[in-house]
């Protein structure tokens, strides 16, 4: 059985792009592979390094995991900052890693265009950090994005590099999981590009009904086609995306037609849209605020994860020191 990691930053709520391109599949995952799943606190503290409520974003993502299907009695879930070997793995790989290959890394090039008065030493370090977390529990595959491939091919670096130089073969080379054909990218609302938080163009799983409905109704579109047929705009193509997701294929058929015959209407087909959103995020909404009233049964996850999570890490720590050469008196 594979070693499979996965986290998510703890800086917003989930939207549909996280639910439909990887929390669906982590469900039927974690009762095939020995799974780890965790909430990168540590990590949102690099372009967030002042949160206003920390502790309030780390509990609503966790309620969301639950929500969605997450299963604490099969899977490890747990919190990031309750590892405290992960920071102290994160120090000893840093020691092996090079401040050019860091600079270099395109996420890193991006963040300082993005964030030029925020260039800190845990930016740069990012992708040592993500090695951390996955090297900690010596994960074998990590399901992961286009924008993390290179901080995955880093790890591996990492992991090698710690092999050659201590002369073992104590790490593994992880690989990306790969969800082949169930992989779901969604659009953003946007007109262009994925969904997601910082792009400001998704739909989060909290979302109430209003809201869901003018956000759909404000998405981007076009003066719509002139002829039978005509190709769609980007903006378009992505609306039919969505639909094919979350709406019935008659639904989804009978807009294709509208389009096709020149007569669609956008209004009604974001109405639609809105509604077919609705339907299928107000069961999860109303499952996170259950969970989110509960502060007993968050807390023994939370507890219970850490407790999981700190067993594998342990050993993995005091395996690491050992081959260093740290060693007690």
């Amino acid at each position: 059985m594979e070693i499979v990691l996965s986290g998510i930053r703890s800086t917003g709520k989930l939207h549909l792009g996280n639910y439909y391109g990887a929390l669906l599949n982590f469900v039927q995952m974690q009762h095939e592979h020995k799974c780890f799943f965790f909430i990168a606190d540590y990590h949102s503290l690099t372009t967030h390094p002042t949160p206003t409520d920390l502790h309030g974003s780390v509990k609503q993502v966790l309620a969301e995991y639950l929500a969605c299907g997450l299963d604490p009695e099969i899977a490890t879930l747990y919190v990031q900052s309750d590892l405290p070997q992960v920071p102290e793995l994160y120090l000893l790989l840093n020691m092996n890693a090079y401040v050019g290959e860091l600079e270099r890394c395109t996420s890193f090039k991006e963040k300082i265009r993005k964030h030029p008065d925020n260039i800190n030493a845990g930016l740069l370090t990012y992708p040592t950090l993500m090695a951390a977390d996955i090297l900690i529990h010596k994960a074998t595959m990590v399901p992961v994005g286009k924008d993390q491939e290179q901080h995955l091919e880093m790890t591996r670096t990492f992991a090698n590099r710690f092999n050659r130089l201590y002369k073992v073969d104590y790490f593994p080379e992880p690989v990306a999981y790969n969800f082949g054909k169930e992989l779901v990218k969604i659009p953003g609302l946007d007109g262009s590009g994925k969904m997601g938080k910082s792009e400001g163009n998704a739909i989060y799983l909290y979302d109430d009904p209003k809201t869901i409905r003018s956000k759909v109704m404000k998405a981007v579109t076009d003066s719509g086609p002139t002829q039978p047929n005509q190709e769609k705009s980007e903006p378009v193509k992505n609306l039919f995306t969505l639909m094919r997701v979350v709406s019935d294929p008659e639904t989804y058929s009978y807009f294709e037609e509208q389009y096709s015959s020149c007569h669609i209407r956008y209004g009604d087909m974001k109405k639609q849209l809105a509604e077919d959103i609705i339907r299928i995020t107000t069961p999860i909404r109303e499952r996170i605020e259950e969970i989110l009233a509960n502060d007993a049964y968050l807390s023994q996850v939370a507890h219970h994860g850490a407790e999981k999570a700190r067993e594998s890490a342990s050993k993995t720590i005091n395996e690491v020191r050992q081959i260093i050469g740290f060693r007690n008196f």
